[in-house]
């Protein structure tokens, strides 16, 4: 029987590249994220303790913990998300999809030969990635219990104040960390605002087309694009 877990990485896999294996093994338990924690250093413990990945390299492999606390799961088993998306399961949704796209993705660029670094661009990459992402698979949860699939204004609104407007960064006393998820979540706010403008097939071209770069160039391919659709509209 499917998880929740495994639907959405086999979506996002259908959406890039399978990784080769199954992500729901790489969760820990909140012993084992402490201790990560700990050796990730001071600004990591200032993360939400909600839900984290862990990622680093050895002997050619990529290591990765995906950790998600108590009170997430309960959320999720109580508003299971595929019975309808609401007030009572999305904030717990967002950072359950957010961490499977960051071991994902990590797991992608490994594959190109990518290792996990401690350069902000490479932790800047994989949040705007999460970003655009998770908004597009709520719009998916969203969509599927509309008849016939139509998304409301209503429902876009309700979907960007959860997704961008109420995670804007500011709340971090590191600036690193403040100057990181302000400009993220603001790269994806326009982003995604884009993307809700092209038709589907068009959509996952363009997607693919942004997954495949570096964060300077997704920074550049965003601001360029809606600055056009800016000019045009």
């Amino acid at each position: 029987m499917s998880t929740l877990f495994s639907e959405i990485q086999s979506l996002f896999e259908r959406t890039y590249a399978g990784v080769g294996i199954n992500l729901e093994e790489c969760l820990i338990d909140r012993r084992r994220s402490r201790q990560l924690e700990l050796l990730a250093g001071a600004q990591a413990r200032e993360l939400s303790t909600l839900a984290r990945t862990f990622l680093r390299a050895a002997d050619g492999r990529l290591r990765v913990g995906i950790y998600y606390s108590q009170w997430l799961i309960e959320q999720l088993e109580k508003n299971d998300p595929r019975a309808g998306l609401n007030n009572e399961n999305i904030r717990a949704l967002i950072p359950f999809v957010e961490e499977i796209n960051h071991a994902l993705h990590a797991a992608l660029r490994f594959q190109r030969g990518e290792i996990p670094a401690p350069a902000e661009s490479y932790a800047r990459d994989l949040e705007l990635q999460a970003q655009v992402d998770t908004y597009l698979v709520l719009l998916l949860f969203v969509a599927f219990f509309r008849k016939p699939g139509r998304i409301s204004r209503e429902d876009r609104r309700w979907l960007r104040f959860h997704m961008f407007e109420s995670q804007c960064g500011t709340h971090y006393r590191d600036h690193g960390l403040r100057a990181r998820y302000s400009e993220t979540t603001h790269l994806a706010a326009r982003y995604t605002k884009f993307l809700e403008s092209l038709a589907a097939a068009r959509r996952i071209e363009e997607i693919r087309t942004f997954h495949a770069l570096g964060y300077d160039e997704k920074r550049g391919r965003i601001l360029q694009l809606t600055d056009r659709k800016s000019k045009s509209a």
